[in-house]
């Protein structure tokens, strides 16, 4: 098991290497590490896993009903649903399937929902319903005034992204796969062997190359001579409720969708939370994850007809992440054999979803640019922390107190953490190497007080772990 994340680079030439540690790129790791004969290097430019749009997104396990027919994306998305929810099951990953609701508010939009319904069955989602505003309210009491009708998609779920990403990541290290942190990639070359990249901790060699670089895969696909696609980052910012939120909302409330997206949303989070985003907002700058006054202004705006009461509920954290759009309906995934290259761009919202379904899909791709695979293996299992409330979380499992009661000590209150959670996040097989990492892996400091009552506590934790 190897995770670096400064000194020199190995210099051994690996088999494949994979730009970008985010789902997908964790996810295709993990398909790789399945072959042991393979040599595989994941290669990040920040400093832990799923750092970029893999962080800051809406969580949402897709059944893909709304995408473009007969495209790429589809299919996968419609795989990888099943695949990574049969997938959390296995690994603890918080699931809860509470279905989705496509809302109404005037006639033109209630004229759609017949062919979304239609569109949804083109894509394999056999079970949406229409339902009348009776039905609808009865289903969300607390939805605004005017709502006149909508479609119900059962088959959506919320899900934890963080542990998606950190459980593949996990799994493909243990099985043998590289892991190199803070390694941005500055230079790529075409070598009589593969590619030469040459990165901020010095140079990398790899026979077969994956680009799941995100919102920087046209970068790369340029550093190698394609210009397949070019980026445009588009910000989503979400406002974060309260857990006393909670109870308001029963199912992932969706606008009927745009050209620019899904728009603005209110969906529960497995952690108790509510969501309310994202907004849609081209811009030029791949580093603007900031917040701004008039998007959080618009985004009030919108909730208040959408779920009154939500606005009278306590905001805990605001944040915004970048999509990758293409001006494309498509993932832009394609395989250049000549250069044993494949690239994995134009991976938006839905890439958490179709994760596993890419893998596999990239790792076909590799075969046919002329890697060999080998024999396949079963990967070892793994055990995620549960970081969802549906669940019994360590500090409510009597068991597991009576065997260590580090367990039972909390260190966090408002998300319920134990001084153990942070203790095995701590020591874990890609351990977090800053405390918003800690963060993503325990939910410590991620409550009601946001650390002001534990920062101190999980600081001093995270420094003793870490020494």
């Amino acid at each position: 098991m190897t995770v670096t994340a400064e000194g020199p680079l190995p210099a051994r030439t690996y088999d494949v290497a994979i730009v970008g540690a985010g789902v997908v790129g964790c996810a295709v790791a993990r398909e790789l590490a399945r072959h042991p004969g393979l040599g595989v290097a994941l290669v990040e430019a920040q400093d832990d896993v799923g750092q970029g749009t893999s962080k800051a997104n809406t969580a949402i396990l897709h059944t893909g009903f709304d995408a473009v027919p007969e495209t790429l994306e589809a299919r996968l998305v419609r795989e990888g649903h099943d695949r990574l929810g049969a997938y959390a099951a296995e690994s603890g990953i918080p699931v809860e399937r509470i279905g989705a609701l496509l809302v109404a508010w005037d006639e033109e939009q209630l004229a759609t929902l017949p062919r979304l319904a239609e569109k949804a069955g083109r894509n394999g989602c056999h079970d949406t319903r229409l339902l009348g505003p009776g039905e609808l309210y009865a289903r969300e009491p607390h939805l605004g005034p005017g709502a006149l009708g909508a479609l119900h998609v059962p088959g959506e779920s919320i899900i934890c992204p963080w542990t998606t990403t950190l459980a593949y990541a996990t799994q493909a290290v243990r099985a043998g796969v590289d892991l190199h942190l803070n390694t941005a990639v500055q230079q790529a070359s075409h070598t009589p062997d593969g590619h030469r990249l040459t990165t901020s901790r010095g140079t990398l060699q790899a026979r077969h190359l994956v680009n799941a670089a995100g919102l920087h895969a046209d970068t790369v696909d340029r550093l190698l001579g394609h210009e397949d696609f070019t980026v445009t980052p588009r910000r989503g910012q979400l406002l974060v409720y309260d857990k006393f939120a909670r109870p308001l909302v029963r199912h992932i409330l969706l606008p009927v969708p745009t050209a620019l997206g899904k728009g603005v949303l209110v969906a529960p989070t497995v952690h108790g939370n509510v969501l309310l985003g994202p907004t849609a907002e081209d811009l030029d700058d791949r580093g603007a994850t900031g917040s701004t006054a008039d998007g959080l202004a618009g985004l009030r705006a919108k909730g208040r007809r959408i779920l009154p009461a939500l606005l009278d509920e306590e905001v805990t954290a605001v944040y915004a992440g970048l999509r990758a759009a293409t001006g494309q309906e498509d993932y832009r995934i394609a395989a250049h054999p000549e250069h044993a290259y494949v690239t994995v761009g134009g991976i938006r919202s839905t890439g958490l979803t179709a994760s596993l379904a890419i893998a596999a899909h990239v790792t076909g791709l590799l075969a046919e640019t002329g890697l060999g695979l080998g024999p396949v293996r079963d990967l070892d299992p793994v055990t995620m922390p549960n970081l969802g409330e549906a669940f019994p979380r360590p500090c409510q499992r009597p068991e597991l107190i009576a065997a260590d009661p580090a367990y039972g000590t909390l260190v966090c209150h408002c998300e319920r953490v134990s001084r153990g959670e942070i203790r095995d996040a701590l020591a874990g097989t890609v351990p977090p190497r800053t405390l918003e990492g800690l963060r993503r892996r325990t939910r410590a400091r991620a409550g009601r007080c946001q650390g002001f009552y534990c920062g101190a506590a999980v600081r001093e934790l995270f420094e003793r772990g870490r020494a």
